[in-house]
């Protein structure tokens, strides 16, 4: 059993790209997908797809091989959850980095979040 599953996802990423592999595989999870959407869209990863194996499901994610170093930080876990309001999101490296948030919409970005109004659970931060 996994205490922390994003934090067990981002450790994943890391050391594979660390390890200089082409993908990873992790665990299935409706919000590990929407963390890996927003990763996609900001090309922090080149692509994922959720594959069948018997009866579990697994996000095969395969890593941006132009990135020679990713940083993703968890903050918000489960022994302390963070939560900021609209006004308290702040731009991770002057800009350079992002951070991922649930909101009562989904999960966006921080600027997103910003833009759009709302405040929510931060999850991790990448740059």
């Amino acid at each position: 059993m996994i205490t922390d599953p994003i934090a067990d996802l981002l450790t994943r990423i890391r050391n594979a790209v660390k390890a200089k592999h082409d993908k990873t595989v992790a665990p299935y999870s409706k919000l590990k997908v929407s963390v890996l959407e927003v990763l996609k869209n900001k090309k922090f990863i080149s692509d994922f797809k959720v594959e069948k194996n018997g009866n579990m499901s697994e996000i095969v994610i395969a890593l941006n091989t132009e990135l020679n170093q990713l940083n993703l930080k968890r903050v918000s876990k489960p022994g302390q959850r963070i939560y900021l309001k609209n006004n308290q999101i702040k731009p991770v490296l002057n800009g350079y980095g992002i951070s991922v948030i649930s909101t009562p919409k989904g999960v966006m970005t921080g600027d997103e979040a910003r833009r759009n109004g709302m405040g929510g659970e931060l999850i991790c931060e990448a740059w």
